[in-house]
């Protein structure tokens, strides 16, 4: 029965995982698309200034500035997939009233795969921004990720409900434990990588820290 479950969470993970990923494509292939329209938008532009028309083409800048601002990579942290998972998720949770504070700086290539980051970090995400829709009041998210030596370091506060307890070593959930398993998912690619994280609950906030090798050693 348990081996029934766990595997049944694993194959839950492994869709939710390829879900993230999902997400992280689309907006690559949004960005493709507008650097490939760029050369178009400038011809109309120059098309409108050229007649003259500086009020139609004032209103054209501010509707492509409003459309790029909802698909653009919002975060620059140096590393193009972490950019695009935190811009997949974070705009998500800007959607649904969290305030968002992110500071990050990751370097272009990490040992984790992209499918590990995006597993991890996805995650962790997604317990946040599950925690801030059932809290009352303001909500928020504030995440910073940093390099601290070859490890890769990430600390999240979020908002939260009432403190919540830990049920043979997972955290309890409306949504039948699996907002436990995204965690020791999260945990199981960190410890594979000879990192490990850390969560907290309190009344009020959530708050989640790992730190993992994540730069190839000097002697690799």
């Amino acid at each position: 029965m348990r081996k029934r479950t766990f595997l049944k969470l694993a194959q839950w993970q492994a869709e939710l995982t390829e879900q993230h990923l999902g997400e992280v494509r689309a907006i690559h292939r949004e960005m493709r698309g507008y650097k490939h329209d760029f050369h178009h938008h400038l011809e109309l532009l120059k098309s409108y200034l050229e007649a003259g028309d500086t009020e139609r083409a004032l209103a054209y800048v501010k509707e492509l500035d409003s459309t790029l601002r909802n698909v653009d990579t919002l975060y620059k942290t140096g590393n193009v997939s972490l950019d695009a998972i935190l811009s997949a998720k974070l705009s998500q949770a800007k959607e649904k009233g969290i305030a968002v504070t992110v500071k990050a700086t990751v370097p272009k290539r990490l040992t984790l795969t992209d499918a590990e980051l995006c597993a991890v970090v996805a995650n962790l995400l997604d317990n946040a921004v599950e925690a801030c829709e059932k809290a009352e009041g303001d909500k928020f998210i504030r995440l910073y990720m940093t390099m601290k030596g070859k490890m890769l370091y990430f600390s999240m506060l979020n908002t939260a409900g009432e403190k919540r307890e830990k049920a043979k070593g997972l955290f309890r959930s409306e949504k039948s434990g699996v907002h436990g398993f995204g965690l020791r998912r999260a945990e199981s690619i960190l410890a594979a990588h000879d990192g490990w994280m850390k969560v907290n609950s309190e009344e009020g906030a959530f708050t989640t820290e790992f730190l993992v090798p994540a730069l190839p050693a000097e002697n690799a």
